[in-house]
């Protein structure tokens, strides 16, 4: 049971958007705080420890991407970028900067409220466990087990690859995030190999086979298109 609602901080600095998402959020049972640029932001995130920030990249002070930066040398609560940035290299850019979540102007209520719902449960696993990560990920008839690195759909054991886990792991240590192609490349093969997508296309196509019911429909493992790939979460 909650004790307190969760905190949402909105670095925004369009006040007719902020009013809107003071009153929707407001409504949904958060607790809001606003900023309208970059620098109130950066400060309220340190005074007010928000479960989650919704940030636009468009700021009159500092460019999005600079806040994401200087949040994440300490901040771990997810960064949801919503911004009318709507390009995949405004996408990638931001993911690989270390926002959690991109949401494209205009978006629908019930689409943000989604997206919050995830962001919260990755805050929720982070919190008290800290670095300590779960041994185990089950989503649906996935099961990853992390510690004794063995994978069952069901009762069914996958025999992987020692880097067809390694891929597999990478995402299921964060399920429903977007990681992009040089963040995967960078954990699994190393900084050597920032370029090299098709390793991604070729591994993933293989993990599909072995754990997708169908793999021209996955349902597990899928892919953003031109920024990276996700594991489901649900």
């Amino acid at each position: 049971m909650n004790q307190h609602p969760a905190t949402i901080l909105v670095i925004d600095d369009e006040a007719p958007l902020r009013r809107f998402l003071r009153a929707t959020l407001t409504d949904r049972g958060y607790r809001v705080v606003e900023a309208e640029n970059a620098t109130d932001g950066l400060a309220a995130a340190a005074d007010q420890a928000p479960d989650v920030v919704l940030l636009d990249l468009g700021l009159p002070d500092l460019d999005g991407l600079t806040v994401i930066r200087r949040l994440r040398e300490w901040l771990t609560a997810p960064i949801v970028v919503i911004s009318a940035r709507g390009q995949e290299r405004d996408k990638v850019d931001a993911l690989d900067a270390g926002a959690d979540d991109y949401l494209t102007k205009p978006f629908g209520v019930a689409e943000l409220h989604a997206r919050l719902r995830v962001a919260l449960r990755h805050s929720s696993r982070g919190g008290a466990a800290g670095a300590a990560q779960a041994e185990r990920l089950a989503v649906g008839e996935l099961v990853v087990d992390f510690a004794a690195r063995r994978v069952f759909m069901g009762e069914q054991e996958v025999h992987l690859t020692k880097l067809e886990f390694n891929l597999l792991a990478a995402l299921a240590r964060h399920p429903g995030k977007v990681l992009t192609h040089t963040q995967l490349l960078r954990e699994v093969w190393g900084p050597h190999a920032a370029g090299e997508t098709h390793y991604l296309r070729v591994y993933a196509a293989n993990l599909r086979r072995k754990l997708e019911p169908d793999p021209a429909q996955p349902r597990y493992l899928i892919t953003e298109q031109g920024v990276g790939y996700r594991l489901a979460d649900e």
